[in-house]
C-alpha cells in the first residue's frame, strides 16, 4: 500500500508540472514569425448585384415591384431590371417583361446609359447611383405599367486592363475633300491570340465613301447572291498577325462630299478558352469627327 501511495504522489506531481508548463505556455506571446494571418481575399471574379429600386403601381392594384441589377467583373457593366408582379383577385404567377432606359452616376456625374437590358464599358469600382425608367408587362396580361425606379449599388470589382486598342493619326475630316486616315491596332495581352476584325463607318445619308489598298479590308458585301454590291461607306479588316510590342497599321482615304460624316471605327476580338462559345470581346475605337 506504501509503494502504491508514492506511485501516486509521483503521477500527481507530474500532471500538475504539466498542467503548470501549459499555463506557462498559454501566458506566453507567439513567438515571432509564427503569427496567423488570415488570407488576402481572392480577386473578385464577375457576378451581379441588385438591389430594391421601387415599385409601381396601377389604378385597379396592379403591382410590378422593381429591382435594378448590374454586373461587374467583366470588362462591360451589365444593367437589367427584373420585376415580380401581380394583380389584386388572382392567383395567376405572373411573368414580367421589363424594357426601358438606364443611367448610371458616380458622384453625381454620368458615367454610363443605355437600354434595358444593355452594357456599357465598366467605369470601374464604386457607388453607383443607378435611375430607370421602366415599362413593365405580364405575361399573362393583366400588368403593364410604366414609371422610373431607383437604386443605389456598390461595386467592388477592379476594372481589369484592356487587352486592345485603336488609335488615329487625326481627329477631323474635311468637307468635300480626300483625307488619309493611319489607325493603328495595339493588343497588350498575353492573352488569346493575333486575331482580330476591325472595322470602321460612315454615316450613309451623307454620301462618305471609304476606301483602301490593304489587302486585309474590304468594303462589305450586301444583297442576295449573285449581287456584287458593297458598302461604299463601310471597311472591314481581318488582321491575323497582332502582337504585344507589334501593332498593326491600316490606312484609308475618306472622301466627304458636300454633306459631313463622322467615321467610327470598333475592333472585335478572340480570348480563346479552349471551345468555349463566347471567348471575344469589344473595344471602342476612336470617332474622327468632321469640320
Amino acid at each position: 500500500m506504501a509503494a502504491r501511495r508514492r506511485t501516486l504522489r509521483i503521477l500527481t506531481g507530474a500532471a500538475a508540472a504539466s498542467l503548470a508548463l501549459i499555463s506557462t505556455a498559454w501566458s506566453r506571446p507567439a513567438p515571432p514569425g509564427h503569427e496567423v494571418r488570415a488570407q488576402a481575399p481572392a480577386a473578385e471574379g464577375p457576378a451581379t448585384l441588385c438591389a430594391p429600386a421601387g415599385v409601381l403601381r396601377g389604378a385597379d392594384g396592379e403591382r410590378a415591384t422593381v429591382s435594378l441589377c448590374a454586373g461587374s467583373g467583366t470588362p462591360v457593366m451589365a444593367v437589367s431590371a427584373p420585376a415580380n408582379c401581380s394583380r389584386p383577385g388572382t392567383s395567376v404567377r405572373y411573368a414580367c417583361l421589363t424594357s426601358g432606359t438606364w443611367t448610371a452616376k458616380r458622384q453625381g456625374r454620368t458615367v454610363a446609359s443605355g437600354t434595358l437590358p444593355g452594357s456599357q464599358p465598366y467605369p470601374g469600382p464604386g457607388v453607383y447611383d443607378v435611375t430607370a425608367t421602366v415599362h413593365v408587362r405580364s405575361t399573362p396580361g393583366g400588368v403593364d405599367l410604366r414609371g422610373t425606379v431607383r437604386a443605389v449599388l456598390t461595386l467592388s470589382a477592379p476594372k481589369q486592363r484592356p487587352t486592345h486598342r485603336v488609335e488615329v493619326d487625326r481627329t477631323t475630316l474635311r468637307r468635300g475633300a480626300t483625307t488619309t486616315l493611319t489607325y493603328r491596332v495595339y493588343r497588350d495581352s498575353e492573352q488569346g491570340d493575333g486575331s482580330a476584325r476591325f472595322g470602321l463607318i460612315g454615316e450613309e445619308s451623307r454620301g462618305v465613301r471609304i476606301s483602301t489598298a490593304d489587302a486585309r479590308c474590304v468594303n462589305p458585301l450586301i444583297g442576295r447572291a449573285p449581287s456584287k454590291a458593297r458598302l461604299a461607306y463601310s471597311v472591314d479588316c481581318a488582321l491575323t498577325d497582332l502582337q504585344p510590342g507589334r501593332p498593326a497599321t491600316v490606312r484609308v482615304q475618306v472622301t466627304q462630299g458636300s454633306a459631313c460624316s463622322t467615321v467610327v471605327s470598333k475592333l472585335g476580338y478572340w480570348m480563346p478558352r479552349g471551345q468555349a462559345l463566347y471567348t471575344g470581346g469589344m473595344v471602342e475605337g476612336p470617332t474622327v469627327g468632321c469640320g
